[in-house]
């Protein structure tokens, strides 16, 4: 049995989409690049697109770029990401549109597209000038204001960039003006070329363009060129005579139809000169003609036959223009002398006739150029021809005066011209010489002559007054009486005369002490002046030296003050009163005024003490301390039986100046041992300890302002009573009186202490007996002498010391010394000293008023 099958294979067939690029406009930044356009600066290396596409299956995509054969590569393309960079400089005058071909592709599927970039301009080219270089050639009598050249430059660039505008460098030294916007040069207004003062004029031409922006900036771009201008000439300037003035000889063996000599004119016009006729206007006579073509004059008659020695003839020189036609012409005079053979050597003339000698008087320092025109010289040779031929030259300092002409035919006027105005200078020569020498150049005989020149100098005050120092540095002590020499300044004029007479004079701020001799230049001090090297030490001012013109110069003068050793070291005080405490130094002090070491340093030392060895001092400082081994009051009283511990020293200050000065002082000095404070009163009695007056003078403060109170009081009820005419009973004050507790003003001084001391306190009380408590002692008892004022209360709280009672009769408290230099110091070791000086002087003022009510 057959069977028969059939198999059927099914094969299914999926379709593959190309992918695509996106399209996002002119204005997008991805895509396909279309429509895309760069700045022709933008730098390598910008990410400036980014391809972007997909494929509808979703399959990831690759970029590429590829560009037609032959052209450049700009941009490169990261094929996964799209971004597309610039690899290659942009510039859009060689190329503004690049063709790139764009691709696309999902790995089975590529599509390419072409595209255009359009490169956009930036300023980055500058101006060129065209059709260089520029050479114009201008007639000089071109009128102002006309065009002459007309410039041109381009520049690559569009808009402003490529826009030009043109200016002419030193416009203002300019001839030319230009158009900015043309370029056409012109001549300036009302200004005339001229061929015969400036052939050519070099012009600089600037091109700028409009700027523009290049990598974010704006830049303007330049360019400059040369533009020649040069000036062709005109006939515009007649002929001129080269060479005059014009001298000729005729002599005796000369034949007739020779040369005499050869005038010479040109043309003005240098550029393009006419041609030249020569005539003989008159003084010929029939005996010279001359060249109408080369200006030659010949005689036409033997030289027996000449009627004159001397001929003077008039030639015109006249323009012939190109058509024949004469225009301008110019006139010379050429003088023509007969002379006979070489028979006579050249001979100088003056005024009166041969001269060798001639002389001048003349000021020093001429202008150079300038002739000497005090000198009449004339030379002449006589002979004929070459005969008559010679040179001159000026024999003698060279380089100061000059001769021409250096070469004579015949005869000539000698002229001397200064060349160098500095060397004639009459402080160097009072009269320069000078040989004036004529010998014959062509002649066997060389026939010479000489004659002396003598030019006599005259002074000009052509200088300053100089000084051999522009400073003079002096010095005097301060000791030097008024009327005392400094220093001698010295100033020189080689003038003459009174030009040369120098006076001085001194000026500044420095110079109110000193004075100067007007003629010698001694500086010396004012016969008042009073030198102190401690007020000033230095002076400095300013010296003239002038010449009766005027003229001047200055120098400076430095004057120091030497220091003398004139002052002696100065205590404060003769007498000075001291409290030491145990432990601590005391210091004197000295001044001593001199200005400079070593016047002004001071040595100290105790010259006499009682007892000895108890005291040292430091010799620089002034400080004095006990000796090492005493550290208590107790060693003090094993030294001396004065319990006070008051001791006096002499000490001395000295200075270390030569010679040296001194001086001494009495010191008192108390010793206490530092203890603890009692209270404000002690310290302010610690404080006045040293000066005693201090506490008077408060205590003397309070006393006065009670009486002004109660002055014042009274004074307000005496006239209240008086408005009220009324007397007030006795027995109301009586009893008012006595509603108070007894008017006993006591005065306690504070309690102080120290140590070993066997006053532990004492008490002044006032005498009572003074009932109306008006500080004035009972009738018929004698006045004392005028009390000094009392120690002042100390200002202390009520509740830091006890009560004070004001005294009601005045004392007398003198202290023995007053330091006027306070010091404050430490007030606990001072007390017992402070306590038993008060003491003596309290019990002094209890008996003095005890005697008074006595």
């Amino acid at each position: 049995m057959l069977f028969c099958g059939f198999c059927f294979v099914l094969i299914a067939v999926q379709a593959n989409y190309a992918p695509y690029f996106f399209d996002n406009g002119d204005r997008s930044t991805n895509g396909n690049m279309a429509l895309l356009s760069l700045s022709e600066d933008t730098p390598i290396g910008t990410h400036v697109y980014t391809l972007n596409g997909t494929d509808p299956e979703g399959d990831p995509v690759t970029y590429s770029l590829a560009y037609e054969a032959g052209s450049r590569h700009y941009f490169s393309v990261d094929e996964h990401l799209g971004n597309v960079t610039l690899i290659e400089e942009l510039d859009r005058e060689k190329e503004d549109e690049i063709e790139v071909i764009v691709s696309i592709s999902d790995g089975l599927s590529t599509v390419s597209e072409k595209v255009r970039i359009l490169v956009t301009d930036a300023n980055d080219e500058s101006p060129e000038f065209i059709n260089t270089p520029y050479i114009v050639q201008v007639p000089e009598n071109t009128p102002s204001g006309s065009s002459i050249f007309k410039i041109e430059a381009v520049d690559r660039d569009t808009g402003s960039g490529g826009s030009i505008t043109y200016f002419l460098q030193n416009i203002h030294a300019n001839k030319f003006t230009i158009d900015r916007h043309s370029g056409v040069l012109r001549i300036k207004t009302g200004v005339a070329l001229d061929y015969e003062k400036s052939r050519t004029h070099f012009v600089i031409v600037v091109a700028k363009d409009g700027g523009g922006k290049l990598r974010g900036h704006n830049k303007m771009f330049s360019a400059t060129t040369t533009v020649t201008v040069n000036v062709e000439d005109v006939q515009d300037t007649p002929p001129m005579f080269i060479g005059t003035p014009y001298y000729g000889y005729v002599y005796e063996d000369t034949l007739a139809g020779s040369e005499v000599l050869t005038v010479v004119a040109l043309d003005g016009d240098r550029g393009k000169p006419n041609s030249i006729h020569y005539c003989i206007v008159n003084g010929s006579e029939g005996s010279f003609e001359i060249s109408n073509t080369t200006g030659a004059i010949s005689v036409i008659k033997s030289p027996n036959q000449l009627k004159k020695e001397v001929y003077e003839l008039k030639v015109q020189a006249s323009e012939v223009s190109q058509e024949g036609d004469i225009s301008v012409y110019a006139f010379a005079t050429v003088t023509i002398r007969v002379v006979d053979l070489n028979n006579h050597p050249p001979t100088f003339y003056g005024e009166n006739g041969p001269q060798n000698q001639f002389e001048l008087t003349m000021y020093e320092h001429p202008p150079e150029g300038e002739i000497l025109r005090g000198l009449k010289i004339t030379v002449n040779d006589s002979d004929q021809g070459a005969n008559a031929k010679f040179n001159l030259r000026l024999v003698g300092p060279g380089g100061i005066f000059r001769v021409v002409p250096q070469t004579v035919l015949n005869e000539a006027q000698v002229t001397i011209i200064v060349e160098n105005s500095a060397a004639i200078d009459y402080e160097k020569f009072k009269v320069l010489t000078f040989k004036l020498l004529a010998i014959e150049v062509n002649t066997p005989e060389k026939f010479s002559s000489t004659a002396d020149v003598g030019i006599r100098l005259l002074d000009t005050n052509d200088n300053v007054p100089k000084f051999s120092s522009d400073y003079y540095v002096a010095r005097i002590p301060e000791n030097s009486p008024g009327g005392s020499n400094v220093v001698a300044v010295t100033a020189t004029d080689p003038d003459s005369g009174l030009w040369g007479e120098v006076k001085y004079s001194i000026y500044g701020t420095g110079a109110d002490l000193f004075l100067i001799h007007p003629s010698t230049g001694i500086i010396y001090t004012q016969p008042w002046a009073t030198l102190d090297a401690e007020v000033n030490s230095k002076y400095n001012f300013y010296v003239k030296a002038e010449d009766t013109d005027g003229k001047y110069s200055l120098a400076e003068v430095f004057i120091t003050v030497l220091d003398v050793n004139d002052h002696s070291p100065e205590f404060n005080e003769n007498i000075q009163e001291k409290t030491m405490i145990i432990g601590s130094p005391v210091k004197i002090e000295a001044i001593d005024q001199d200005a400079e070491e070593p016047n002004n340093i001071v040595d100290y030392s105790i010259m006499q003490a009682d007892p000895a060895n108890v005291f040292d001092i430091d010799q620089s400082t002034g400080e004095i301390k006990l000796k090492s081994y005493i550290r208590s009051l107790d060693i003090i009283h094993n030294i001396t039986k004065n319990k006070d511990c008051i001791w006096s020293l002499v000490v001395q200050a000295k200075d270390r100046g030569s010679p040296s000065f001194s001086t001494t002082a009495v010191l008192k000095i108390d010793i206490t041992e530092e203890t603890p404070h009692k209270g404000p009163m002690a310290a302010f009695l610690m404080q006045t300890k040293d000066n005693p007056m201090k506490a008077l003078g408060v205590l003397a403060g309070v006393m006065g302002i009670m009486v002004m109170i109660t002055v014042m009081i009274s004074t307000a009820m005496f006239w209240r009573n008086k408005r009220s005419n009324k007397i007030m009973p006795v027995r109301r004050i009586i009893k008012k009186r006595q509603t108070h507790p007894p008017r006993t003003v006591r005065m306690e001084w504070l309690k102080l202490r120290r140590p070993n001391s066997a006053a532990e306190k004492f008490i002044v009380k006032e005498d009572t007996r003074n009932e109306n408590s008006n500080n004035n002692a009972q009738a018929g008892a004698a006045l004392p002498p005028t009390p000094s004022p009392p120690p002042p209360p100390a200002l202390t709280s009520a509740a830091a010391a006890p009560t004070w009672h004001v005294p009601t009769v005045s004392g007398s408290l003198t202290p023995t010394f007053i330091n006027k230099q306070l010091k404050k110091k430490g007030l606990g070791g001072a007390h017992s000293a402070l306590v038993s000086e008060l003491k003596m002087k309290f019990e002094k003022r209890n008996t003095a008023l005890g005697d008074l009510h006595i």
